[in-house]
């Protein structure tokens, strides 16, 4: 018995063979791509897929292009505010089914809440679409509403995921003492358990802020005349024509992005425990 735990303890994924090709592989399938965009971003010429110098050019002309800014301007806009929306309700959800006793229905809870993870992205489109010109012939009302309220439904189970996790990983003691000690629930949870959820509920919102900046399938489906958003504009110019301003564009997101990341892992690190 010791012989076999002390076997199982020794046991590495790491010396099964081929992993560290298996591992150099994927890393390769993923990255390589995103490299290459990145070098050619900075690209001389218009072709994207022939080299003929170095130059900040695209980086300049898509500074300097209105479209982009609008349509960058609007991205971020939107981004910010489903990210603020889905994180609000995501954070009300996890409590809701992390704080209460378990019941028969609580996994069809759980199911409902991350049915956008479920089903394929292009189904929620048009079912928010549909939804959405029911409404619109009903009242009449037009506007960024509609698109703020799909991408934050949207965005809702990605938000609800770390949050969930960092309820699920705090230890009951300090909630259970603040009430032995008299204190209403609204209380423990602002003193105790909001100020240990801030890392999950920071998570939330960068993962929700990441997925509504980049995604196109929605917006593709929901978004009216004037609403273009920049995933939506980068789409429409590889329907025309193809300069290395996209690929500039594109490293501009990934830059974003990896920016985002990096001040959650920072934030982490230093509050998370």
């Amino acid at each position: 018995m010791t012989t076999f735990a002390k076997t199982q303890k020794r046991f590495s994924l790491k010396r099964l063979p081929g992993f560290g090709f298996i591992a150099i592989t994927c890393f390769v399938m993923l990255y390589a791509p995103i490299f290459v965009l990145i070098v050619f971003s900075f690209n001389l010429g218009e072709n994207i897929a022939v080299w003929e110098g170095f130059s900040l050019q695209w980086y300049v002309s898509a500074w300097h292009n209105e479209a982009v800014q609008d349509a960058g301007l609007r991205s971020l806009i939107l981004a910010l505010q489903a990210s603020a929306y889905s994180t609000l309700l995501a954070t009300m959800a996890a409590l809701g089914t992390t704080r209460i006793k378990h019941f028969s229905g609580l996994t069809f809870i759980y199911v409902m809440i991350n049915q956008p993870l479920m089903v394929p992205e292009i189904v929620t489109a048009v079912a928010l679409m549909t939804l959405f010109a029911i409404i619109k012939t009903a009242t009449g009302i037009q506007g960024m509403y509609y698109l703020v309220a799909a991408h934050t439904a949207f965005c809702i189970p990605f938000a609800y995921l770390p949050i969930r996790a960092r309820l699920e990983s705090m230890d009951l003691t300090l909630e259970t003492a603040a009430a032995d000690l008299y204190a209403t629930p609204w209380k423990t949870f602002q003193r105790v358990t909001l100020p240990l959820l801030w890392p999950g509920i920071i998570a939330g919102a960068m993962l929700a802020f990441v997925i509504s900046l980049d995604d196109v399938v929605i917006t593709e489906f929901v978004k009216s005349s004037g609403q273009e958003t920049l995933p939506t504009y980068m789409l429409g110019q590889l329907r025309r024509i193809i300069t290395p301003e996209i690929n500039a564009i594109s490293t501009v997101l990934v830059s974003l992005s990896i920016l985002v990341i990096g001040t959650f892992f920072v934030i982490d690190k230093k509050f998370g425990k």
